[in-house]
């Protein structure tokens, strides 16, 4: 079967279409998406809601002591110069900047640690979350094949490494890759051919040298070197990051349980939920992966979810926050709240951390913003503080939110 969206890596190939435009895999999950993007819960801010009080009850405010100092007989200047101080020592700045400094500041952190947070919003889902599903391959591992080049001698590299620059197969990158971080000098390989399924041939030295599927159907993610008579097997694995279990540790020291949500076949699935200690859930289709989350928040959870595939697009849109690697499908990191790039899992840890200390410091600035302006306001209403000093306090405010936000500069390291 060829879906939708998939793209071809080596020879052409006839396709018969028996689904087109809406009725297509990839339309499924489009739809999927779409359908959960809608569902997520709207973070309306704080700060937005406040501002649509603060400027008639401030204006009232200022009006209603230029009029009461009228009446008591104060004159026009004076009520005027108070009316004034009320307006200018109130402070829209402290208040407005709250959340958006603290969410500049905790953003910049993350991305100078590999983690790019597209909405700010998406801080205070992470920081709401207490429950994680991760895809296998590509999340928890690198998603690309790494080869066993370690019984191949000298003379074998060369050779295969001169047969595997020739092909885009993902087996053929990923083993010149190995080879090429060896330092191995690839052999000048004539009349090389590839053949789809079979795999690439060419001659060496006037010997017939081959890339090949090996005989033994069980080894899936293997290829055969021949030289001549001689074959030897090269293994591939799909290897954890080296930080799984230390992120997964990070997690539960936040608090959050993680677990193993995947399309893939059970037998890897198990094998990596094994080693780190995970409970895991395998063969999972997208609309599987989307009936769970929405089970795991109709019983009030806020889970997280981690993936990279296509199939995770819809899953990425419905969780309460969502994060995918860099190197995830176009469709995936559109619907993901945050982005992280290399080989390290230990983001999506920091992600979160850094997320709770950016709420933290949210609620300090509106505590601080709240009680400034419950005692500076009625000073400025009995003609205590000049305008001048109404100014001084309003930039002091203002400064004393930004240095507590900054703060979170520390809170990535």
């Amino acid at each position: 079967i060829v879906h939708a969206g998939a793209i071809n890596l080596s020879a052409p190939l006839r396709v018969r279409l028996t689904a087109v435009a809406d009725d297509t895999a990839i339309a499924e999950i489009a739809r999927l998406m779409d359908e959960a993007g809608q569902s997520r819960s709207h973070y309306v801010r704080i700060a937005d809601r406040a501002s649509r009080l603060y400027a008639p009850v401030v204006h009232s405010l200022a009006a209603l002591a230029f009029v009461g100092w009228m009446i008591a007989g104060a004159g026009w200047h004076q009520s005027l110069t108070i009316a004034i101080a009320v307006l200018i020592i109130t402070c829209p700045c402290a208040m407005g900047l709250a959340v958006p400094a603290a969410q500049v500041v905790a953003s910049g952190a993350l991305l100078r640690r590999g983690l790019l947070v597209k909405d700010g919003s998406a801080l205070e889902r992470l920081a709401e979350c207490d429950i994680a599903l991760l895809d296998k391959t590509g999340t928890l591992t690198l998603g690309t094949p790494r080869a066993d080049i370690a019984a191949l001698g000298a003379e074998a590299r060369s050779v295969a490494l001169g047969l595997a620059q020739a092909s885009r197969h993902p087996l053929s990158q990923g083993l010149a890759a190995a080879l090429l971080h060896e330092g191995v000098v690839p052999a000048v390989i004539a009349d090389v051919r590839e053949v789809s399924g079979a795999g690439l041939s060419g001659r060496w030295n006037g010997v017939e040298v081959a890339l090949e599927r090996p005989d033994d159907a069980a080894q899936s993610l293997a290829t055969r070197l021949r030289i001549g008579e001689t074959a030897q097997t090269i293994a591939f694995a799909d290897p954890l990051r080296t930080d799984a279990a230390a992120t997964l540790a990070a997690l539960r020291a936040e608090g959050i349980e993680a677990s193993i949500l995947s399309g893939d076949r059970a037998a890897p699935v198990e094998a990596a939920a094994r080693e780190l200690g995970l409970a895991a859930t395998a063969e999972v289709s997208p609309q599987a992966k989307l009936a769970a989350l929405e089970a795991l928040k109709a019983q009030g959870r806020r889970p997280l979810m981690v993936g990279d595939g296509l199939n995770d697009g819809p899953a990425l849109a419905a969780a309460h926050a969502s994060i995918a690697p860099g190197t995830a499908s176009d469709a995936s990191q559109q619907a993901a709240d945050a982005v992280f790039i290399g080989e390290k899992l230990m983001p999506v840890a920091l992600a979160v951390r850094v997320a709770r200390a950016t709420m933290r410091i949210v609620r300090q600035n509106f505590g601080f913003s709240i009680i400034y302006n419950v005692l500076a306001v009625p000073l400025a209403l009995f003609g205590l503080v000049t305008p001048l000093i109404a100014a001084i306090a309003m930039s002091v405010s203002s400064l004393v939110v930004v240095a507590n936000s900054l703060r979170l500069a520390r809170a990535a390291r």
